[in-house]
């Protein structure tokens, strides 16, 4: 192992078994490991971890990983965490990629990012922030995932090192410790070190890492005293004696950092190594650390005091001309006081600057007064803004000087805030803001400054938000736009976090105040969008005459009159008022365009329900084109978190209502995902949970979907917000299927309770009274063929096949006689002009089964077996294993599965398709395909469905 001191390399001592591990992984990462059977094995990624305290030699391990890797032709990504930037969102993640990228011509690296390149090229500095809705944290995670993917696979092997990782933003060191699992995946080795007892709570994910892939990290011991003397005769040559060489392990505790430091000072002051000697070397080794080092800087002079102190200040990466401006200094004596720092082996470099050790730096900056220390961060704000850098540069200087009611520091702080958010990083904007607060602004700027603290606090601490928000609301306010945007703001975040009530309740506080018609009627939209989603709203009725008495004079001129036409086709939806209105007002809303991310302030809710009235309306194939073009929108804004979550979930509910079971689960447990990522007891979490007990009941599943249910507590309390599929009834379903029979009636008997008040009446949209007919039917058949009866006539004033033909089925199952089969035909003739397959192939098996008792063997064959094939499309296990079982008590055989067809894949499916049987993951494929993520899912569910098969069956169904 080898070391660079700045004269040269010299070997590292008592590190053989830690280069051993390196040597391995290297090797594996290189695909030079031998398997079982003496040839090269596959390449593949890890993960490695160095955990010591400071000086045992974290970052000279780690440059000799870079050598042996640049060795085996690995490309080599690496970054150092600096103290003084650890406030600086995403230092980190550009040091590592920046250099990979940035010399890439712009048309060039847009071709290559796609539209990544909008949302992680601000994070990285390739290019300026653009116009509309931010990027959320997670959209720029998986934007940032993405290009590493790339690269990865791109340029490799690939070994990425990162240093000082305890000092690393905590927007980078985020993302790569929920990356760095996905190292093994790859053709990629990530390799860190950071001192353990400095690792900071948001970086605590690190100490596991390398646990996960079955490797411990490697802890660095203190060298031996016989490691020492090798170390102290190799600087000073062989005739160093045992008693100094003694002397020197003594003094240094065996730290290899202090011990080369010492041999350079023994070296400088000309000291013979001899026991004569040893004496000497407590004091020379005190010079080198803490207050003796900044003894030792002292006497070089208050000029090359300054410099040195400016740069600490600086930190890492230390432009000359800047330190020197920072320290007041003119080119010659800056020059000159360089050259001192540099033979005192406290500085090393020429353009840029650095310390010779993090160590010397900490000391130097420790060492400044506190008064000057505080000025000098002032100063150097002034000169990276001087210097063209930036108000993110001059930022975190900012925030380590003194509130003074500075109007230029709030400018710069504010500025560096919309910079930050712009670029994906809420959280570094807080803390700007929160430090402009301080200054304080001026009293007209202050709740301008509250509204961009809330806002930047949205997505990590909503109860802030509301806290900051309402304060904003308190303060005079002169600009009724900003008040406006305030209240907007308000209502939003109240919402999303079950507040319904209270979002309404601040809507209609700032009606009554507003004198601009437009801004009323905007407000009014946004009251009726959040009162469609209480539960327990205390007049749905007259809140829905209202809503239908305004949108029937509106025309949809501007997005304001859209939003409540699309409000109007929702509750019309809801209240189950005839599907043809329900169409001519989602037509109506989408006249004038509805996007679903153009403004962050407007929310996505509105274009959601026009896309959902769509389905329920038995248009789903309109529902599917809004959504991906939503998604898409989604997508190219980062919105990658929440939003995204809701668009598969219910993209996911799409296809289930539509009879894709397989690729209703699969998009399903996508947003599933996602929403755990943003958090339990979310909105989105609900919304996936439930569809996917919803999805797995349907392929009869049943003991799964109560593993779901039990896994996310999916029960009692039920959410404030109305959520579609509602998740009481999906409950109530999963008991019912459960054979928990009188439980399932209480909760759906409870679900109609809360929905009939509200007029909440189609059972196209929640089929409670479907589901509590036959939980009832066993005990009280007359109430169950009377709800049953009853929701049959809803369903027909609604007027959609799919909802008549699923309520007559239920009316039949909870029926006797011969109306049962006049039931049961008349179900398949309305779904067979239907597109809920599932729900034909139901009533399919149903009818057939009930022509089997009644002896009809001709007929029930038939209905059998297109039931049969109709499951088997469907992906419905369990109504497949039903349909065989009458098949067979019957006498008769089911026919065999049609195989599949590889021509009807499209040639992207074919390719993903190809590219998982070589055994890539999803991340891979998109990168080989320059594909995102979410695309790529697409792709391979579309294959699988198409060629009737699993992921371990698919080389088969490719013939290869």
């Amino acid at each position: 192992m080898v070391r660079s001191d700045g004269r040269g390399r010299r070997r590292l001592f008592e590190r053989d078994s830690e280069l051993a591990a390196v040597d391995v992984v290297l090797d594996e990462l290189a695909g030079l490991a031998k398997g079982s059977g003496e040839s090269p094995e596959r390449p593949h990624g890890a993960l490695l971890a160095v955990a010591a305290p400071a000086g045992l030699g974290k970052t000279t391990l780690l440059a000799e990983v870079r050598r042996r890797a640049a060795a085996k032709g690995c490309t080599v990504l690496y970054a150092r965490g600096g103290d003084q930037e650890q406030g600086v969102a995403f230092h980190v993640a550009r040091q590592l990629l920046q250099p990979r990228l940035a010399g890439i011509p712009a048309a060039d690296l847009q071709a290559t990012l796609g539209s990544w390149y909008a949302i992680v090229g601000p994070a990285l500095g390739l290019c300026a922030p653009t116009e509309g809705a931010p990027p959320d944290p997670q959209g720029l995670r998986d934007g940032l995932d993405w290009v590493l993917t790339h690269l990865a696979v791109q340029q490799a092997p690939m070994v990425l090192v990162l240093d000082d990782a305890h000092w690393a933003d905590p927007e980078s060191l985020s993302w790569l410790a929920a990356f760095a699992p996905r190292a093994e995946e790859l053709p990629l080795l990530l390799v860190v070190a950071y001192r353990p007892e400095e690792l900071p709570d948001h970086a605590e994910a690190l100490r596991g890492l390398p646990g996960r892939s079955g490797r411990r990290t490697l802890g660095l011991e203190p060298l031996s005293a016989t490691a020492i003397a090798s170390l102290v005769r190799e600087s000073l040559g062989g005739h160093a004696d045992d008693a100094f060489c003694r002397e020197c392990w003594a003094v240094t505790a065996g730290n290899p950092f202090e011990a080369v430091e010492l041999t350079a000072k023994v070296r400088d002051r000309g000291l013979t190594p001899t026991e004569n000697g040893a004496h000497l070397l407590r004091d020379l080794a005190a010079a080198a650390r803490g207050s003796g080092l900044v003894a030792r800087i002292e006497r070089l002079g208050p000029a090359t005091v300054h410099l040195a102190w400016a740069c600490a200040v600086l930190g890492t990466e230390i432009a000359p001309e800047l330190a020197a401006n920072v320290a007041g200094l003119g080119f010659e004596d800056a020059t000159d006081a360089t050259d001192r720092l540099r033979m005192a082996r406290v500085l090393k470099g020429v353009e840029p600057l650095e310390f010779v050790h993090p160590l010397i730096a900490t000391a130097v900056y420790r060492a400044i007064p506190g008064p000057l220390r505080v000025a000098l961060h002032g100063k150097a704000a002034q000169t990276v803004l001087d210097a063209g850098l930036g108000p993110i540069a001059a930022a975190r200087h900012l925030l380590e000087t003194h509130p003074e009611g500075d109007p230029w520091v709030v400018r710069q702080l504010r500025a560096a805030a919309a910079e930050t958010v712009r670029a994906g990083a809420p959280d570094a904007a807080r803390r700007y803001l929160a430090r402009a607060l301080r200054e304080p602004p001026a009293f007209d700027d202050r709740a301008a400054v509250l509204y961009e603290l809330g806002s930047a606090s949205l997505l990590t601490e909503p109860a802030t938000t509301v806290n900051h928000l309402r304060a904003a609301l308190e303060e005079p306010i002169t600009d009724p736009t900003l008040r406006h945007g305030i209240v907007y703001r308000l209502s939003q975040v109240l919402a999303h976090t079950d507040r319904l009530a209270e979002a309404s309740e601040t809507l209609a506080r700032e009606i009554r105040v507003t004198d601009d018609p437009r801004v009323r009627l905007r407000m009014q939209a946004e009251q009726f969008m959040w009162d469609a989603f209480r539960a327990d709203e205390p007049d749905s009725p007259a809140r829905s005459r209202r809503l239908a008495k305004l949108a029937d004079r509106l025309s949809g001129r501007d997005l304001t009159e859209r939003y409540i036409i699309g409000l109007r086709a929702w509750d019309a939806t809801l209240r189950g008022e005839g599907a043809a209105a329900v169409i001519q007002y989602a037509e109506r809303a989408l006249a004038g365009g509805l996007r679903w991310a153009a403004d962050e302030d407007r929310g996505f809710e509105v274009p959601v329900l026009v896309a959902m009235a769509f389905l329920y309306a038995d248009r789903p194939g309109r529902t599917e084109d809004l959504f991906v073009e939503g998604i898409a929108d989604f997508e190219q804004s980062g919105w990658r978190g929440g939003h995204l979550s809701f668009a598969y979930t219910l993209l996911g509910y799409v296809r289930h209502r539509r009879g894709r079971l397989a690729e209703a689960e699969d998009f399903v447990r996508a947003g599933l995902r996602l929403a755990e990522r943003v958090g339990p007891g979310t909105p989105a979490h609900w919304y996936a949970v439930g569809t996917l007990v919803e999805v797995l009941l349907a392929r009869g599943r049943i003991a799964e979907a109560k593993e779901v249910a039990d896994a996310h507590s999916f029960g009692q309390p039920f959410p404030a917000a109305v959520v579609f599929p509602d998740a009481q009834t999906v409950y109530g379903e999963l008991l019912l299927a459960l054979g928990r029979t009188e439980e399932a009636a209480e909760e759906l008997a409870a679900a109609g309770r809360r929905l009939d008040p509200r007029g909440m009446r189609n059972p196209a949209w929640c089929p409670w009274q479907l589901h509590l007919a036959r939980a009832e039917a066993p005990d009280a058949p007359e109430r169950a063929r009377a709800l049953a009866a009853d929701a049959v006539e809803r369903a027909r004033h609604f007027g959609t096949p799919s909802g008549i033909g699923q309520a007559l089925r239920t009316a039949a199952e909870v029926s006797v006689g011969t109306d049962r089969g006049k039931l049961l035909e008349e179900s398949v003739a309305h779904l067979e002009r239907s597109p809920a397959g599932y729900e034909l192939a139901r009533s399919l098996v149903a009818l057939g089964a009930e022509q089997r008792r009644k002896g009809r063997s001709k007929e029930a064959a038939d209905h059998l077996y297109r039931g049969l094939d109709a499951a088997v499309g469907c992906g419905a296990d369990g109504l497949v294993q039903y349909a065989r079982e009458e098949l067979a008590a019957s006498g008769l055989r089911p026919r065999p599965l049609r195989g599949a067809v590889t021509d009807t894949l499209t040639a992207r499916e074919r390719a993903a398709a190809r590219c998982a049987v070589r055994g890539l993951c999803p991340a891979e494929i998109a990168a080989e395909l320059r594909l995102d993520e979410p695309t790529t899912v697409r792709l391979l569910s579309a294959a699988y469905r198409k060629l009737g098969t699993e992921p371990s069956g698919l080389a088969a169904a490719l013939g290869e």
